[in-house]
């Protein structure tokens, strides 16, 4: 019962996360800002505001793909996002800039989680390799190696939080003071920064929760040998 419980709560609590985000951003991208700016205006001006002239905008294909690639100094914008007039572009576009702003202040959250990424990757790609033959062939000291390269992985998810609560911060702060948004759009504005939060936390949620299991799992091994 217990088991079925847990696997119930890893499926349930992503899920949940992504009903809300999609929930929010449909709502209030159907709300037209009262700027009437496009989410590549909100972020160029965001950008220039601070001064990140060299950081381009782009557009890239997909639902929900916005993001922020440090290499190349580039805010990517979904379609909708890029041309929309909507809350909910202003909010994510000004969300985006918020981590090119972490990325030229060198905030540490951001430094750590990209120091990370190589060993988060490696752990990724084969802890589960090493925890199923170390189950499996009850070798605990090969379930121990798996589970330490998860470790690794569920660190960069919580590492994470701070990294985009941060950057949803810092969006609020720039859409309110540029009159971008106006105080009776704040609410709007952070209820889709808040849901699409709510899907960062519900992964770190579910991969602590599953590296618990597996701790659990090699201390019953340790105790029974």
């Amino acid at each position: 019962m217990t088991f079925l419980i847990y696997f119930a709560l890893i499926i349930i609590i992503p899920l949940w996360a992504q009903f809300r985000v999609k929930g929010a951003y449909k709502k209030y991208s159907q709300v037209s800002s009262s700027s009437q700016m496009r989410g590549a205006e909100v972020a160029r001006r965001i950008l220039d505001s601070n001064g990140l002239f060299h950081v381009g905008v782009e557009e890239t294909r997909g639902h929900l793909t916005d993001h922020y690639d440090p290499r190349s100094k580039t805010v990517r914008l979904s379609s909708q996002n890029y041309h929309g007039h909507s809350v909910a572009a202003a909010a994510i576009a000004a969300h985006e800039v918020g981590h090119a702003i972490q990325d030229e202040e060198a905030y540490a959250f951001l430094r750590f989680r990209h120091a990370l990424v190589p060993v988060a990757n490696l752990g990724s790609n084969f802890s589960w390799i090493l925890i199923l033959i170390g189950i499996f062939a009850q070798l605990s000291g090969l379930l121990l190696l798996g589970i330490i390269f998860m470790a690794a992985a569920v660190l960069f998810q919580v590492v994470t939080l701070p990294v985009e609560f941060n950057a949803s911060n810092r969006a609020m702060d720039q859409v309110v003071s540029m009159g971008i948004i106006r105080n009776d759009e704040e609410k709007e504005t952070k209820k889709v920064l808040n849901a699409a939060a709510l899907t960062y936390v519900a992964a770190a949620a579910v991969a602590v929760l599953e590296l618990v299991r597996l701790v659990l799992i090699y201390t019953g091994m340790q105790s029974e040998d």
